[in-house]
Parts: structure tokens; C-alpha cells; sequence
């Protein structure tokens, strides 16, 4: 389960990494790479990579190629028009000679959010994005860019566009898309309306023509990868994700291409692995071709427990974009281990057992057997698919069954920290508290207690905690919809529940232990009140992480009273005015959410986060966004990844790209070569096939 910083004040490396390493304040003129409107790209640099050996180099090559791969299916995922919109884009930005500079600064604009967000809907909010230009617009800059080469090339299942009249045609039936604000409005739809059921309300592609009422009594075999769809006459299908076995007994299903292409990088890089990671790879390569539950539990179990220094994740993963929360979204991170920040943190995985026996639920749903997860401070070479440079902490593999069993990785994301650290400063902490006592607090341990956050809600939180014996397959079936946002809130309220813990001052792992604790809860109280500037649109909050954080604070407002809201000058403020009743509510909801979670008791969670988690008032929404404004500050990150290139004699340089349009048409160019520059006809091999030295 990712921990995301998409919507607090403050986001910083880890703050261990700081005191080890003693980092040089950055120029944030080199983090900031591009910015369109309220959305900032933001270089992630990886510069471990050059310390590798040049086999474990080429391993990260070899996966990196493997994240790219995978890369489209995500758009199909979230739209059933996402690859095709997606095509025509890129044709355009690819070549754009003699298209009307005025219309062409307006498509490349919105494909730079189109590329941010895998599709024309936010990332955050699930809302459609909509472009300033118009459809005659997007129709000459189509038309030009098919004479300058464009659409020669399939793409998936999509044949190419040979003709004008196929390309007219193409654009008609994207139309509604593009332009129309009241089709498929979003991606995910948590608050239906106009007695529409979750499914129904959103647009994203799991399901085709499917109610909840349909899936009653219907038993899925493939649930986290495939696509249900109604044929008609009440019956369901399962679109399965394979690629196929080569033997041919198990047949290619949905996305086999971009399997297939993944698998072949996936094999070279387990021709340059050591044993036990080669076998990790090859688990996956299997689950990929018969996309059999069991295969993606062997690759599980068998990943969890290899710490590589050379990590990665590439798979249908989290669920979140999914309603009903089955569907795994598409994604990929390459990741190299920082052995010095990881051997510090290692400290909170070790004494797991005793924040278990602190924890303030009760006694039978705590664990007794514990098997020490791995921690990995870690930087990513590549994020792709359903992974952002604004997840700044991980934990997997989500699977029960595994993670009891075998325990969890939890991975800490001090690039993505640091580059979002380095693109921010503390204008919106200034903003947004109350007295300059809490600014002062913020800009001194702010920084320690937002990392520190982070690495207990991963390390303690979410591995925290024991089902019922009746829950044998995991509360996911039971809490359903809910179960994200029970989840990341659990693993919030474990963080903060602990703050005060003195454990963390026996590991050396606070400094003044009052006052980052106390900055902590006041970021904490303020995240509800600052994540409305992300929320355009509506009054409900749909995004779990968003969900769960204003669910513990209004109920911590409603229980105790220990956060109060603050008018002054026309502003609203949240603020914490006694922590020690704030710490009392946070234990309260702890330990409710753990028996919730433990029994899987739907009603519970549901009348919750139905009565804390959800509404918030427009007006209020407005104030914010109001205010943010003037700041001047991004709304939304977008990461810039490193750029790897292999040479034949077997060495892998490593770049930091400055150019967000070539590193999207690059990673494009894998499936359709014209992408590249210069290029007007198929290639027989692409740029990303270039062959490295075993």
C-alpha cells in the first residue's frame, strides 16, 4: 500500500538521510523542469546508480526497459479510449512542422498533463482534464502531422491511420472524450449520482457495461488482472491479462503485446541476475504469460524475500483506481538500495513486535508470530504506469496471505523525497497555520516529522495488526470500497499514535522528541483543510488517502475537541490545541479501525468514512484554493525519470533528461518508432532494443 504526499504542506527527504549523507542544499532551478498551470515536473536523479558494478547496471537497464514496456497498459486501464487519445497526441508533439504555433503551444500543454496524469483525467481527483484548444484545432494538427509521418504504426490492437478518412473518423469518435465535460466525468466515483452505482459512474476500463447488481453470485477467477464485461443476457466474462504460454496451451488474452514485450525484457534481465533474483524474475515472467493467481503469489513470496540492491516492482498491483477495489492498476518502479539510510531505519523493523504490544486495540487482534519486514531506503532509476514521483513510501506486496507468512518490503522514496523537498518551500506553512509558533515549529521539524511519519506508517503501520481466524483471504472482500481508505488510515493513526513513543529516542531516531511530535500532529490537522486546493470540482473527496486523513480529523474534532477550527481575517484554520486529547483520539480510531478491519465489518466502516471521510463544503474549497494561488505553487507533481542508454561494447550510461516531450516520446517510440526524431517510416528495431554484453 503506497503512503502519497500529494496534498501536505510539507514533503521532505528522509531525515536520517540527512544527518548521514549531509546533503548540499539543492538549486531548485535544476529540480524544476517544466510546469503547466498548477502542474510542476520535477527531476528524480538516482546517482547511487553509478556505484554499481557494471552487471548490476546492466540489470537495472534491462528492468528499466521492463518498466517502459509495460507503461501503456495503464492507459487503457483508466480509459477505454486512453491508448487512442494517446496516440494522436504523441503524433502530433512528434511532429509538429507546420502546425499553427498558437494551436500547437495549447496540444503540447495538454499532453504534458495528459502524460502526467496517463490520460485526460486527474490523477488525484479522478476529474476530467479539458483541453483549451478545439477540436478543428486537434483536427489540422492531426492531418499535418499525419503528412509529416505520423500514425504509421499499431499501436496494441489499434491498426494504423493510412488515410485521411480513418483518421477523421478517429477523431469523431474521440470527440466526446476530449471535449465533452459530461462524458465519462471520472475515472473513479466513489459518491455516485443520479442512482448510478459505482461502477457505473466511472469511466475507467475495468468494467464494460457491468452493475454491482450484475455481480451478484458471480465468482471471479481472475480478480486483481482482468477485465469484466457484460455480453449480454446477464452473463460476465473475464478479459484476462496474459501473455500466453509459448507452448500455446495457454492462449494470449487482453494486453498480450505489451506482455509479451515486457517478458522479453524481463528475461535478459534475469540472464544478468544472481540465482535468487533470476527466479524472482522468471516467477514473473510466468505469472505474465498464464496470469494465474497462484503464479503472482509464487512471484510474491519469492520477491518479499529477496532484498535485492537492485529492486523493482512490475505488476498489477494497487487497487485503488477500482471502485470496488479488485482491479490492479499497471505499474513499475527500478529501484537501488541506500544501504546506509536503510541500515538506520532497519531499527524500526526490528522493534515491530514492541509497537504491536503499544498498539491501543485490543489484544486478540494483535500479532503474535513476526516475521521482520525488509526496509529499503531506496532510488527509483525509473516510475511507470500507476507510480508517481509523489508516492514517497511503499508497502508490498498487498496480499495477506503473503505478508503473514513471509512479511512485507517497505520501500522509502528519498529521490522522490528529496526532489519534492527541493521544489517547495515554506509558503504554504505559512499560509496555512495559525500562529508563528506552529510556522516555527513546521520549518525546524517539519521536515524530520514528515519522514519519520512515513517510515513508521510503512515499517509499523501497515504490517501491523491480526484478522479474525473467520477472515482467511484478507478484509479486502469485506471492507470492499472502504477498505483503501481503512487501510492507509490504520497505517496514518499508527504513525501518529507513536510519536510520543520513547522507544523512538532509545533507536536514535527523533531528535527533540516533544516538538517533532508536536509538528507532526499539526501537519496532520492541517492536511484536510489543504488537500481541498487539489479538489477543484464537487464536495466529496474520492481519493482514499485524501479520505482517510480527513476522517481522522474530523473525528478527532468530533470525539475530543482537541482540533478546532479557526476563523481569522477571512480565513479558516486548523489547529491542534491540546495534543495530548488529540493523541487520546488518535487511539480511539486506531483501535476501532483495527477491529473493523479484523472482522471485516463493512456497516462500521461505512457509516464512518460516510460521515467523516467524504463532504467537505465548497465554500470552504474555494477560500483555499483561493489562497493557494496567490502562493504561486504547484497543485500537482509529475516526475522526470533518469534516462539509461546502453552502448554495444556493454557499459549503461546514466542522463537526467531536461525535456519532458522527448522522455514521453521516447518511451512511446518502443511500440511505434516514428515517435523518433527524424523518423517517417516503422523501424525494423527501436532505440530501446539496443543489445548489452552479458
Amino acid at each position: 500500500m503506497k503512503v502519497l504526499r500529494k496534498v501536505s504542506v510539507i514533503t521532505a527527504v528522509l531525515f536520517i538521510s540527512i544527518a548521514c549523507l549531509a546533503q548540499e542544499p539543492a538549486d531548485q532551478k535544476k529540480i524544476l523542469v517544466d510546469r503547466v498551470d498548477t502542474t510542476a515536473f520535477i527531476q528524480v536523479e538516482a546517482n547511487s546508480f553509478r556505484s554499481l558494478s557494471p552487471r548490476q547496471q546492466q540489470l537495472g537497464y534491462w528492468l528499466y526497459e521492463a518498466s517502459i514496456a509495460i507503461d501503456p497498459i495503464f492507459y487503457d486501464q483508466l480509459s477505454r479510449y486512453g491508448l487512442r487519445q494517446k496516440r494522436v497526441l504523441e503524433g502530433i508533439a512528434a511532429h509538429p512542422q507546420g502546425t499553427d504555433p498558437k494551436a500547437m503551444e495549447k496540444i503540447l500543454a495538454f499532453t504534458k498533463l495528459f502524460w502526467a496524469n496517463r490520460g485526460n483525467h486527474n490523477d488525484i481527483t479522478s476529474q476530467k482534464i479539458l483541453p483549451t484548444f478545439t477540436f478543428e484545432e486537434l483536427q489540422q494538427a492531426a492531418k499535418t502531422a499525419m503528412k509529416n509521418g505520423a500514425y504509421r504504426t499499431p499501436l496494441g490492437k489499434m491498426p494504423p491511420l493510412t488515410t485521411e478518412a480513418a483518421l477523421n473518423k478517429e477523431l469523431e469518435e474521440l470527440k466526446p472524450s476530449l471535449f465533452d465535460p459530461q462524458f465519462e466525468p471520472m475515472i473513479t466515483a466513489k459518491s455516485p449520482q443520479g442512482g448510478r452505482d459505482i461502477l457505473q459512474s466511472s469511466s475507467n476500463n475495468f468494467y464494460s457495461n457491468v452493475s454491482l447488481a450484475d455481480l451478484k453470485g458471480f465468482k471471479e477467477i481472475y480478480p486483481l488482472n482482468s477485465r469484466l464485461v457484460n455480453v449480454g443476457g446477464g452473463k460476465l466474462v473475464e478479459e484476462v491479462y496474459r501473455a500466453g504460454t509459448p507452448d500455446g496451451k495457454i492462449k494470449p488474452g487482453m494486453y498480450a503485446e505489451f506482455l509479451k514485450r515486457t517478458n522479453g525484457y524481463l528475461a535478459k534481465a534475469a540472464a544478468v541476475s544472481d540465482p535468487q533474483q533470476a527466479q524472482v524474475i522468471r516467477d514473473l515472467i510466468r505469472y505474465y504469460q498464464t496470469g494465474d493467481f497462484k503464479d503472482w503469489l509464487k512471484f510474491g513470496s519469492d520477491w518479499v524475500q529477496n532484498n535485492a540492491n537492485v529492486d523493482f516492482v512490475n505488476g498489477f498491483v494497487e487497487v485503488y483506481r477500482d471502485a470496488r477495489g479488485a482491479k490492479g492498476s499497471s505499474q513499475s518502479f527500478v529501484s537501488i538500495t541506500d544501504k546506509k539510510v536503510s541500515d538506520a531505519m532497519s531499527k524500526l523493523a526490528q522493534n515491530a513486535e514492541y509497537f504491536e504490544e503499544k498498539a491501543p486495540w485490543d489484544g486478540k487482534y494483535k500479532k503474535q508470530a513476526f516475521k521482520l519486514p525488509v526496509v529499503k531506503a531506496v532510488e527509483t532509476l525509473i516510475e511507470s504506469g500507476d507510480f508517481n514521483v509523489t508516492t514517497v513510501g511503499d508497502n508490498l506486496p498487498n496480499e495477506n496471505e503473503i505478508h503473514e507468512k513471509y512479511g512485507t518490503k517497505n520501500f522509502l522514496f528519498t529521490g522522490s523525497s528529496r526532489a519534492l523537498a527541493e521544489a517547495s518551500g515554506f509558503s504554504a506553512l505559512e499560509e496555512f497555520s495559525l500562529t508563528p509558533e506552529d510556522v516555527e515549529l513546521g520549518k525546524k521539524y517539519g521536515i524530520e516529522a514528515s519522514d519519520l511519519f512515513t517510515a513508521m506508517h510503512e515499517v509499523i503501520g501497515h504490517g501491523s495488526g491480526k484478522l479474525s481466524p473467520r477472515i482467511t483471504k484478507g478484509a479486502e472482500p469485506y471492507l470492499k470500497e472502504y477498505f483503501s481508505t481503512l487501510e492507509e488510515g490504520r497505517a496514518d493513526l499508527m504513525a501518529l499514535w507513536n510519536a510520543w513513543n520513547p522507544k523512538l529516542k532509545e533507536l536514535g531516531l527523533i531528535t527533540d522528541q516533544d516538538n517533532v511530535a508536536k509538528a507532526m500532529y499539526n501537519s496532520a490537522a492541517r492536511a484536510p483543510l489543504v488537500q481541498l486546493r487539489s479538489i477543484p470540482k464537487g464536495d466529496t473527496v474520492e481519493e482514499d488517502h485524501q479520505r482517510d486523513r480527513q476522517l481522522i480529523v474530523n473525528y478527532v474534532m468530533d470525539k475530543t475537541g482537541a482540533i478546532e477550527k479557526v476563523e481569522r481575517d477571512g480565513k479558516m484554520y486548523y489547529h491542534v490545541k491540546d495534543y495530548q486529547e488529540m493523541h487520546r483520539g488518535v487511539g480511539l480510531l486506531l483501535a476501532e479501525l483495527m477491529r473493523i478491519k479484523a472482522e471485516g465489518d463493512y456497516e462500521a466502516i461505512k457509516a464512518l468514512v460516510d460521515k467523516y471521510g467524504v463532504h467537505f463544503d465548497p465554500a470552504l474549497r474555494d477560500q483555499v484554493m483561493a489562497r493557494y494561488k496567490k502562493l504561486n505553487l504547484p497543485t500537482y507533481w509529475a516526475g522526470i525519470n533518469s534516462e539509461l542508454k546502453a552502448s554495444k561494447a556493454g557499459t549503461v550510461e546514466l542522463s537526467y533528461p531536461r525535456d519532458v516531450v522527448r522522455q514521453y516520446l521516447n518511451y512511446g517510440a518502443m511500440y511505434d518508432p516514428t515517435l523518433l526524431p527524424g523518423a517517417t517510416q516503422p523501424q525494423a528495431k527501436t532505440a530501446t532494443e539496443t543489445k548489452v554484453k552479458k
